[in-house]
């Protein structure tokens, strides 16, 4: 699809907002925050400077708009993905449906595994996962309880689940194999293996 232009041929101003958003997350995929720099992301979507500081107003304030749209992304797939589904279903939708975004947008993803730079240290990935995590937790809680367990530890199982996932699709970036979905299949087969056959008070094992 085309972006949209205005009768005299111009972009838009919503289309160049996501042509810039586009270009910028390129840039700051491929060199990272601090070595990202205005003047390259105006001169790739060929217009001034001062256009781009139009949109935006800053680097800063550009690298928060792309980081939040990622987020937003991320976050309607998995929320999407476990939605419906028995609990099985639902840990292995969760994780092929991260994986996926990896594999499919892999600028966005360098963009949130990144470190933030200081002024945006509540962005980027802690705050994604955090954000995941809230929505994992609120569906393993229901479950939880109608199994019988503490609903108020749904939370630590949550963040371990999706904290696995994160750090598998960082590894599955630089190696490209198996496929997400092989590989989606084991995160899911580990997780639910260890759900399945959780004991209702877990204890730490006595040092021998």
């Amino acid at each position: 699809m085309s972006p949209r232009k205005s009768p005299a041929g111009r972009l838009t101003a919503s289309a160049r907002r996501t042509q810039l958003l586009e270009i910028a997350r390129k840039v700051f995929a491929e060199n990272g925050y601090e070595a990202t720099s205005m003047e390259e992301i105006a001169a790739r979507a060929k217009v001034s400077k001062p256009i781009v500081y139009e949109h935006f107003r800053g680097k800063e304030g550009l690298y928060a708009v792309l980081v939040d749209r990622e987020m937003e992304h991320v976050v309607t797939r998995i929320s999407e993905a476990i939605a419906s589904g028995t609990p099985r279903e639902r840990v292995e939708h969760a994780a092929l449906a991260f994986l996926s975004y990896v594999r499919d947008e892999p600028d966005g993803f360098l963009v949130l595994s990144r470190d933030a730079p200081v002024a945006l240290a509540h962005g980027g990935m802690s705050s994604l996962l955090n954000d995941v995590a809230e929505r994992v937790a609120t569906v393993f809680s229901s479950t939880f309880r109608e199994a019988g367990y503490d609903s108020r530890t749904a939370p630590i199982y949550a963040h371990a689940l999706v904290g696995m996932v994160t750090f598998v699709g960082q590894w599955w970036t630089e190696t490209r194999k198996p496929q997400i979905e092989v590989v989606a299949s084991h995160i899911a087969a580990l997780a639910w293996m260890g759900l399945r056959h959780l004991p209702k008070h877990p204890k730490l094992a006595p040092r021998s």
